[in-house]
């Protein structure tokens, strides 16, 4: 599978929206985990920087979100800092 290539700034923006839109959307990381099918723990890395997620499990959160794929990447959410 293909791993996203982005630069640090853009992968820090990206796991800081996941988990800022995630709890918008009242997700717990096994809910959101569920509706992507991967782990929990897949999820819990991937917040922590620590998973490089494929561009399929990136187009599969974004959707679970209900945000763009652009938005979850480039756009800082407000509370990305969370």
């Amino acid at each position: 599978m293909a791993k996203v290539c982005v630069k640090k700034e853009e992968f820090i923006i990206m796991i800081n929206n996941i988990k800022h839109y995630r709890k918008e959307m009242n997700f717990s990381q096994q809910e959101l985990a569920n509706k992507v099918e991967v782990t929990r723990q897949t999820i819990s890395l991937i917040e922590l920087g620590k998973y490089n997620p494929t561009i399929k499990l990136c187009i599969s959160i974004a959707k679970a979100l209900q945000v763009d794929l652009n938005k979850l990447f480039w756009e800082m959410s407000d509370n990305s800092e969370e």
